[in-house]
């Protein structure tokens, strides 16, 4: 026997694996739609205290980002009246 791996059993068992975990998400929804029906407080404490932490990063990042653009507006808002001002001083020398 070659030490070789024959792709084609190994195709066949990609497609098995596919197939079962295909299976185990389907089990895993119905278990889920289950315990929703079940225990649907519990239910949903457990879903918010989950998303819980991914709301507070969403928050968080939200405010840097406003402030970075707060910050980037200040920034835009000087060089334009610096430019605006070297203009008008260019212009008052030529006069």
């Amino acid at each position: 026997m070659s030490n070789k791996p024959n792709f084609a059993l190994l195709g066949l068992g990609l497609e098995l694996l596919l197939a079962i975990r295909m299976i185990d998400v389907q089990a895993w929804a119905e278990y889920l739609v289950e315990w929703a029906a079940k225990d649907p407080y519990g239910f949903l404490t457990t879903v918010i205290l989950a998303l819980t932490p991914l709301f507070i990063a969403s928050a968080l990042l939200s405010w840097k980002l406003a402030k970075m653009i707060e910050v980037r507006d200040r920034e835009q808002k000087k060089k334009q009246k610096r430019q605006e001002n070297i203009a008008k001083a260019k212009r008052t020398k030529k006069d």
